[in-house]
């Protein structure tokens, strides 16, 4: 039987301002030696918002700030630098954050309240507040709230955003849907950063979604935690979980349509949708890995509760041993088993079976008979894709992770933090 069509159609060349009332830019303003480093958002419409943010216990100043803000019924804008991380610089990198928020208010002529923050790079060194000034008044004339805009180029300001938040990344990353709510066209978008540090409970990663669906708070949080737990929180690449990750979805009301409502269809397209967002630009975070050549993906079926597959999953994705294999083709499925054993999910060995592709390597305890040439051959593609089954229930979580590298370990040695 066919699969359904998504409820969404992907937009070439899509980006955060390809949703109707959402302006963006990126500008140089001295944060980092050189590239874009400061990125400012702005809807043209107060907007419902809601986050999520990192769970390490050492916070970045800007975390603190903007969930602050986020009690705000009405959102208008995001300002974001990158470079500098404003993390373990006591009273003054909270003065700083805050400072960041009221200059972008002035530029953009509304409320400081109004203004979520964020900060990702280097931890320990306080922002140049000098330079980021300068150039939240540049980025603040470039989009000209008050003026014409005939002139602007959305899709391009867009991706100057997307590359202004970047650190270590290799590329922007960036997405746009658009889906049909009876007569009314909504579109969904979202850029983010992120390459390394990348471990559960999201990772040095950023993430600014938006819509210009109407959709009530009780209903935006729900939505966004859902799809977040299935994607920023599903994916690794080192184990390090970041103390400034942040993922920010704003919904500005802007298509005119009836505010969703609980369980109708509406609802149900939209959270396909954000379910396809965040999870293709999490897997872009994971190809963009440091270092990384392949992406794994590790379904894990079976298990007693969700929690438990996604912990066997987590528990696969972060071994160093079966990372270093998948590097170098090694279809090694004992690592596999051992990683799942050692998780904290009930896992019984005599009810485990492995599969690397389609072929079942260990089965029920014991090594299946398979063919070592077709495992090695799944093992060489771009997409590694193994299956776990722990034989245990109906439970199931997919994760996404990436081998480990030479250049990683390279780059990382090199990383000044």
């Amino acid at each position: 039987m066919a699969s359904q069509p998504p409820p969404f159609q992907v937009l070439e060349d899509g980006t955060l301002t390809s949703v109707p009332g959402i302006r963006a830019t990126g500008v140089h303003c001295g944060v980092k030696k050189k590239n874009l480093d400061l990125a400012l958002i702005y809807s043209e419409a107060p907007s419902v918002a809601a986050g999520t943010f990192t769970r390490n216990k050492v916070k970045g100043a800007a975390v603190v700030v903007c969930k602050e803000n986020l009690k705000t019924p009405g959102i208008r804008a995001i300002v974001v630098n990158s470079g500098n991380a404003n993390t373990c610089t006591g009273e003054t990198g909270l003065e700083n954050a805050r400072r960041m928020v009221h200059l972008a208010a002035e530029v953009l002529s509304v409320r400081p309240e109004e203004v979520l923050v964020s900060s990702t790079g280097i931890i320990g060194k306080p922002l140049p507040m000098d330079r980021i000034e300068q150039g939240l008044r540049h980025a603040g004339k470039t989009l000209n709230v008050w003026g014409d805009l005939r002139g602007f180029d959305f899709v391009e300001q867009g991706h100057l955003a997307a590359r202004a938040i970047m650190t270590t990344d290799a590329y922007p990353k960036e997405v746009a849907v658009r889906l049909k709510f009876g007569r009314k066209t909504v579109t969904l978008a979202g850029i983010c950063k992120g390459a390394g540090m990348i471990a559960p409970n999201m990772a040095t990663m950023l993430c600014y979604l938006a819509t210009d669906a109407a959709i009530p708070p009780a209903l935006l949080k729900p939505l966004l935690k859902e799809a977040v737990d299935r994607s920023f929180n599903s994916i690794s690449v080192d184990g390090d979980t970041s103390t400034s990750d942040t993922v920010i979805l704003l919904s500005n009301g802007l298509a005119g349509n009836a505010p969703l409502e609980p369980g109708s269809k509406e609802h149900e397209k939209f959270r396909e949708a954000l379910a396809f967002v965040t999870r293709t630009l999490a897997q872009k975070i994971v190809r963009d890995g440091e270092g990384a050549t392949k992406l794994i993906e590790i379904h894990v079926t079976g298990a007693m509760a969700t929690e438990e597959a996604h912990q066997v999953g987590m528990t696969v994705a972060n071994s160093v041993l079966w990372k270093c294999a998948v590097f170098g083709g090694d279809p090694n499925w004992g690592r596999i088993a051992a990683s799942a054993g050692r998780s904290p999910a009930r896992v019984k060995q005599e009810r485990l079976c492995i599969y690397i592709g389609d072929q079942q390597v260990f089965r029920l305890g014991e090594v299946g008979e398979y063919d070592l040439s077709k495992a090695e051959e799944d093992m060489k593609g771009e997409k590694v894709c193994v299956r776990v089954d722990l034989g245990m229930g109906e439970a199931e979580w997919t994760v996404w992770g990436s081998d480990l590298t030479y250049d990683y370990v390279k780059l990382n040695a090199e990383y000044h933090t």
